[in-house]
């Protein structure tokens, strides 16, 4: 008898803190909400006419960020409307052309960028937030706390005799 109340509490308890689990870990999803929520793609970046002369006289394109964030699996194609060859990383972009680049890692890189006045760009590349990462958020939240809540509850409300 006294194992059996022993674990419906435990039981009991887990569910509560796997529900609480499930609250903390989402809400942390939801305030953290970031690139790395969203499925690959294909993202594209314009270099702008006029670009190379305004980066001849040190000022930045405002249209072009300085940091970039990805999701592994993204494709970063570059289309040069200016009138000068730029480069970004291994990428030679000519006038008029475009040049893509595959992001099939997490890592954060320092790509030398010819399009930006410090001559770098940097490129964030984040593994996405999946489902699976969502249920590890839950259980590595929700069951600890589930079965800390149990056994303070046997010192809140100790068990009968």
């Amino acid at each position: 008898m006294r194992t059996r109340q022993i674990i419906l509490r435990m039981s009991i308890f887990l569910v509560i803190g796997l529900v609480l689990g499930l609250f903390v870990s989402e809400a942390s999803f939801a305030f953290l909400k970031s690139e790395a929520g969203r499925a690959p793609s294909r993202i594209e970046l314009v270099i702008p006419a006029g670009t190379a002369d305004k980066i001849a006289r040190g000022e930045a394109e405002e249209s072009i960020p300085l940091n970039m964030v990805f999701v592994s699996g993204d494709v970063l194609v570059v289309r040069n409307e200016d009138n000068e060859t730029h480069t970004l990383g291994p990428l030679l972009i000519p006038a008029g052309a475009s040049a893509s680049l595959n992001l099939d890692q997490a890592d954060n890189l320092a790509m030398s960028c010819s399009f930006q006045p410090g001559q770098y760009m940097g490129l964030d590349v984040r593994e996405p937030v999946t489902f699976a990462t969502r249920l590890y958020g839950l259980f590595f939240a929700g069951v600890p706390l589930g079965v800390l809540l149990g056994l303070y509850s046997f010192i809140v409300w100790p068990l009968k005799k």
